[in-house]
C-alpha cells in the first residue's frame, strides 16, 4: 500500500495499527526521501506567512497599542502585521520535522545520509525546524495543483505516526476497499512502480501508464475511431546503460495447464507483451530495436525466473514471492533487473 501510494487507506485516526520497528520506519524513510528530493527538484510550494515587524512605511495591518506604547511615531517609524510570501510555511517545517524525527529512527546507514542531506538542502531553502504543534496535513484542503504536496505532507504524517494500517479488529470501523479483482492487479501494478521509482538510482526513469502508438503504414476511413490503443503497466529506462524494460504485471498464476499434461505459460500474455516490443521498432530510437520485456506475477512459495530471445528481444517470466518477508520481497525484486 505505501510503494503504492494509495494513500487513501492510511488512517490518521486511532486505529489497529502494525508493531513499529525497524523495518518500518526503513520503508517510510525510503519512500518518504524519495518523495522529499523529487519535490526539491521541482521547488519547494511559497505561502503567505503572518508576521510583524517596525517598518518606515504602513504595511497591512497597524498594531496600534505597540506603535504608543514604544513611541514610535517619533521615530518615523510603524508597528504594522503582515504577510510575506515564504517557502518558510507550516508545510515545509512539517516537512523538515518528519526528516529530523527519522533521522534518529531509521538504522540504515544509507538513509541516514539521505536524512541528513535533505534538512541541510531544506534549510539552504530557507525553511526553519520551528515545528508548529497544532499543524497537521489532515485539516490542510488541497488544491489541484498541490497535489505534489499532498503526498509528500502525508508521507510526513506517516514518518511522524509511524503506523501501518492493518486488517486486525480495533475499537474503530472504518470503510473497508473493495478488494475485487481489478482493485488488487492495479494495486500490485502500482506498488512496483513505486517500489522502482524509490529504489532505482538517477540514471534510471520509471513511467507507469504510458500508451503506444501504432506504426502505421496506412489506413482506412474509420480505422482511427475502431482501432485499441496500447498502454504499458510500466517501462523503466537506463540512459548510461542504453537499457529499456517494459514489465506487464498480471495478478494471476503465471502458468496454466497444458492440454497434454504440465504446466505452460499463457500464451495470451505472451503475445500481449511481444506486441509491445516488436510495434515499437523505429530506427530513429535504436533502444526500441533492443528493449526487452517482462512478465511479473506474485506468487505464493514458488519460484520462476526464465528468459527466451525472439527476433531480437528478451522476454522474461518472473514471479515474486508475497509470503516472503519485506526484506526478502526487495531482494528479489531489485534482483530481477540484474
Amino acid at each position: 500500500m505505501l510503494y503504492a501510494s494509495d494513500f487513501r487507506y492510511l488512517l490518521h485516526q486511532k486505529g489497529d495499527k502494525e508493531d513499529i520497528d525497524e523495518d518500518v520506519a526503513n520503508l517510510v524513510a525510503e519512500v518518504f526521501c524519495s518523495e522529499v528530493n523529487t519535490r526539491l527538484k521541482r521547488q519547494l510550494s511559497h505561502g503567505y506567512e503572518r508576521t510583524s515587524g517596525e517598518l518606515n512605511r504602513v504595511r497591512g495591518r497597524i498594531n496600534t497599542l505597540e506603535t504608543y506604547s514604544k513611541g514610535l511615531l517619533k521615530k518615523g517609524k510603524v508597528s504594522c502585521a503582515f504577510e510575506t510570501l515564504s517557502v518558510d510555511t507550516a508545510r515545509n517545517r512539517f516537512i523538515l520535522g518528519a526528516l529530523q524525527r527519522l533521522l534518529y529512527l531509521v538504522s540504515s546507514k544509507q538513509l541516514k545520509q539521505s536524512c541528513v542531506s535533505l534538512v541541510k538542502s531544506m534549510k539552504q531553502y530557507g525553511v526553519t525546524d520551528k515545528l508548529d504543534r497544532q499543524y497537521h496535513p489532515k485539516y490542510e484542503r488541497f488544491g489541484k495543483h498541490e497535489m505534489a504536496d499532498r503526498k509528500v505532507l502525508q508521507l510526513a504524517a506517516l514518518a511522524f505516526d509511524l503506523a501501518l494500517i492493518n486488517e486486525s479488529a480495533a475499537n474503530q470501523l472504518y470503510p473497508s476497499p473493495d478488494k475485487q479483482a481489478y482493485w488488487v492487479r492495479k494495486l500490485f501494478e502500482k506498488a512496483v512502480a513505486g517500489f522502482y521509482t524509490a529504489k532505482l538510482g538517477k540514471d534510471w526513469s520509471v513511467r507507469r501508464g504510458k500508451r503506444l502508438d501504432w506504426r502505421i503504414d496506412g489506413a482506412s476511413e474509420l480505422i482511427d475511431k475502431l482501432m485499441p490503443s496500447m498502454q504499458i503497466d510500466m517501462q523503466l529506462e537506463n540512459s548510461v546503460a542504453q537499457r529499456r524494460l517494459i514489465i506487464d504485471t498480471k495478478y494471476t498464476s503465471i502458468t496454466t495447464h497444458n492440454y497434454y499434461g504440465g504446466e505452460i505459460f499463457k500464451s495470451g500474455y505472451i503475445y500481449q507483451l511481444y506486441t509491445y516490443l516488436r510495434s515499437q521498432e523505429c530506427t530513429n530510437d535504436p533502444l526500441s530495436l533492443t528493449s526487452s520485456g517482462m512478465l511479473l506475477h506474485p506468487s505464493i512459495g514458488e519460484h520462476y525466473d526464465e528468459v527466451v530471445s525472439i527476433q531480437g528481444h528478451d522476454i522474461r517470466f518472473c514471479t515474486v514471492d508475497l509470503t516472503e518477508s519485506a526484506a526478502e520481497i526487495n531482494r528479489q525484486l531489485i534482483g530481477l533487473l540484474g
